[in-house]
């Protein structure tokens, strides 16, 4: 089949084969996706709108990528983390799709952000984020703050002149985002004043972080890690900082693997759950001593740090699950190591401290993805219908939204689980007339 022409930066057009056949076996546990595909096609409410997305480069996201383009959308696509594309899904998307892609498995920094640049230069009328580096960057460029961005970009955004740089902005009616980093960056930006456009936090719908977070992270982290060590789980320590919906996962997992789960959190509430969850619970100095493997899930920064490498015990296995490669401080860790760390299997690279060995996974990037394959295709079936939903929402809403982050629309995320238990043939209850009116009266008696 010949290569469409579009524009591109992929690693080799010859894996397409390879990679249209594991798109169509994750598409099979993808029936919401495919659903709304199918109702795109037919009504294309993204007609001529251009979109670009920097996500995670995997089968899942090309069902959305596919479903996009089925309604309308003038697509590119950018890699949202370096070690997690998927070389033949991508070839895949180009050749036999005619989607623009800019991404390559194990890209350098440089590459990263050419590939951003390339994503910005489509000038899109929505964008869609997995952890906000799209439009953190398009929000650079608008606010002129050049000397802030990565070099690539910054080459390209000091070529325009000002007032295109403030159409690149002014073009955008609004945006999604994925994941929890991406949501409290955003946020952030919004408190500041800065925030330049409507927002849709698909993270946050109930669809999405009930199912995608704990399931999906759980399962997939446990996957990740296991295949790069072949650890056994059952008996061992394992410390899993944070207990937002992502750490509830890994926890749950872990337990029921066999594990001796101690949780570490900073929010008391959560550190409350975690304990009445019947999870061991004490600050990261103290786990520290005991863990043989830890898992980080708060979306911060320096979570594990030198004071917590200098209390590990041989052999300790440390690993990120989080969306930034900042919650394990590697810099610090190459600092006071004893000689450079050595790769000993794919993934693992071990560092000697003080007479110790610390294992560090998928140099500290999210392991479910540098070393497996991400979320189950039937997790990322609800995020990425959130993802395709929301944007035909901008289409209609964009315009009329105030400038800020706003909630996933209760009404998407009804109409998701309702697909959702369709496509698993399970029916549910109706209210009845009398019920419908018990319950939104004040004046009817017990």
């Amino acid at each position: 089949m010949p290569t469409r022409t579009v524009d591109h930066d992929i690693r080799d057009i010859q894996l397409a084969d390879a990679g249209k056949r594991r798109v169509e076996w994750a598409e099979r546990a993808m029936p919401v996706v495919r659903m709304i595909r199918e109702r795109f096609a037919e009504e294309r409410p993204l007609e001529g709108r251009k979109l670009s997305a920097c996500l995670h480069v995997t089968t899942e996201t090309a069902n959305l990528a596919i479903t996009l383009k089925a309604g309308g959308a003038d697509l590119a696509l950018c890699a949202s983390n370096p070690l997690s594309t998927q070389d033949d899904v991508a070839a895949h998307l180009v050749r036999d799709h005619g989607i623009q892609v800019y991404a390559i498995k194990g890209e350098d920094h440089d590459t990263y952000y050419e590939h951003i640049r390339a994503a910005l230069e489509h000038r899109p009328a929505i964008t869609m984020d997995d952890g906000a580096d799209l439009v953190g960057s398009l929000h650079m460029i608008a606010l002129d703050r050049l000397d802030d961005l990565a070099g690539p970009v910054r080459s390209w955004a000091a070529a325009l002149s000002k007032k295109e740089r403030e159409s690149l902005v002014k073009s955008v009616v609004g945006s999604t985002e994925e994941t929890t980093t991406g949501v409290i960056r955003l946020r952030a930006m919004a408190a500041d004043g800065v925030l330049q456009f409507p927002v849709i936090a698909v993270n946050d719908s109930m669809t999405k972080h009930l199912f995608d977070n704990r399931y999906g992270t759980g399962q997939s982290t446990l996957d990740g890690i296991l295949r790069a060590t072949n650890l056994l789980l059952a008996g061992a320590r394992v410390v899993v900082a944070g207990y937002g919906w992502c750490g509830r996962g890994v926890a749950t997992r872990a337990r029921g693997a066999g594990a001796r789960v101690i949780v570490t959190e900073v929010e008391p509430l959560r550190a409350l759950e975690a304990v009445m969850d019947g999870f061991e619970v004490m600050p990261m100095a103290e786990a520290a001593k005991l863990g043989d493997l830890f898992v980080t899930v708060t979306g911060d920064t320096s979570v594990i740090r030198e004071e917590h490498f200098r209390a590990m015990k041989d052999g300790a296995i440390v690993a990120n699950s989080g969306h930034f490669n900042v919650e394990i401080d590697l810099e610090r860790l190459a600092e006071i190591a004893d000689g450079e760390p050595r790769t000993v299997r794919d993934f693992v690279q071990e560092y000697r401290l003080d007479g110790r060995r610390i294992f560090v996974l998928g140099e500290g990037r999210l392991i479910n993805l540098a070393a497996a394959e991400g979320h189950p295709a039937a997790v990322m079936d609800m995020s990425f219908a959130n993802q395709a939903l929301a944007a035909e929402y901008l289409v209609g809403a964009g315009p009329e939204l105030a400038t800020s982050v706003h909630g996933t629309p209760d009404h998407i995320d009804r109409e998701i689980a309702r697909l959702k238990l369709d496509s698993m043939a399970i029916a549910i209850d109706k209210l009845t007339p009398e019920q419908e009116k018990y319950l939104s009266s004040w004046d009817v008696g017990t």
